[in-house]
């Protein structure tokens, strides 16, 4: 790039918004110039004009960033599908909890899966993109299934096959009708060694437009070495905060 074409005031803007984080949420003028290496002079007019536009907050004395800096990245997760959009927060869930978890949508009466992030192999069978999976069976199966409207609800459960995979699953239909009416009231699903033995998993829904469920998302993992409580009490509030981050930026599309 000829130097002619390179906008050095906007690299110094973007340098200012990039040292506000986890550790340095609130600056102060006088720390922000030192993080950044300009003047306080320099910096100050450009932290006074991101608080102009509204990008951040200023109470006399320390700057912080708002929630209108999202807008930025909003654009251009407008432009990314659901797996690009949600390949990031899967990743940083799943090292958060560090176990695998993954992304699926409703296809007739199994789920297909769409997105997947795998720290170790815990099923006897290969999981992958487009692995296909008995919806009635598994966590976010019953999510997507428990968001259905009561008549295509009603259609899908007459075609599923009944049967026991595990001396733990819901093998009769009024059974699996009382365990979707529990899941949609709670909001997610934990499914304990169902479909294999040492399977555990659960799951929470994705919403887009108009808050319609599209897809589900978990974090699966074996039972000797994670207890249901752990699950219900440690990663459910993960999991929950993953999947409406990725809802969020959905609906902002």
């Amino acid at each position: 790039m000829k130097s002619s074409d390179y906008v050095q005031s906007l690299e110094k803007g973007l340098n200012i918004l990039r040292v506000f984080d986890r550790e340095h949420p609130r600056l102060t003028l006088s720390e922000v110039a030192e993080l950044t290496g300009l003047t306080r002079a320099s910096a100050r007019r450009f932290l006074l004009t991101f608080a102009h536009l509204n990008y951040m907050d200023f109470d006399g004395k320390y700057f912080s960033l708002n929630s209108k800096i999202l807008d930025l990245g909003y654009n251009y997760l407008s432009t990314l599908s659901l797996p690009e959009v949600a390949a990031p927060v899967m990743k940083n869930l799943s090292q958060e909890v560090n176990e695998s978890c993954s992304i699926s949508v409703l296809e007739g009466t199994d789920i297909q899966y769409i997105a997947r992030e795998q720290t170790s192999r815990i099923m006897t069978i290969t999981l992958g993109i487009g692995t296909r999976l008995p919806a009635h069976i598994t966590s976010m199966g019953r999510i997507l299934l428990a968001s259905l409207p009561p008549e295509e609800l009603s259609a899908r459960l007459a075609k599923f096959e009944y049967g026991s995979l595990t001396e733990h699953t819901i093998h009769t239909r009024e059974a699996l009708e009382a365990e979707l009416h529990k899941v949609k009231r709670q909001g997610w699903c934990l499914v304990d060694q169902e479909l294999e033995s040492g399977l555990r998993s659960i799951a929470a829904p994705i919403r887009g437009k108009e808050l319609r469920v599209i897809a589900a998302m978990n974090i699966s993992a074996h039972a000797s070495r994670v207890t249901r409580n752990r699950l219900i009490e440690i990663h459910l509030p993960q999991l929950l905060r993953a999947a409406a981050a990725i809802s969020d930026a959905l609906q902002k599309q």
